[in-house]
């Protein structure tokens, strides 16, 4: 099968189906392309602190 990304990134792999069109993949990915920001999740972690009263 061959799978087609929106970014034009197109890859084969093993499918029942000829061709397969995604949204995202690996090299759009924000987890993949270092854009995704680690400060969201430690944001929620201090939040939620913050809300309990935990220090």
């Amino acid at each position: 099968a061959t799978v087609t990304c929106n970014c034009g990134n197109t890859f084969v792999t093993g499918s029942t189906k000829e061709n397969i069109h995604v949204e995202i993949c690996s090299k759009c990915h924000p987890f993949y392309t270092g854009q995704q920001k680690a400060a969201q999740a430690r944001g929620r972690v201090d939040k939620f602190n913050k809300k309990y009263g935990i220090k």
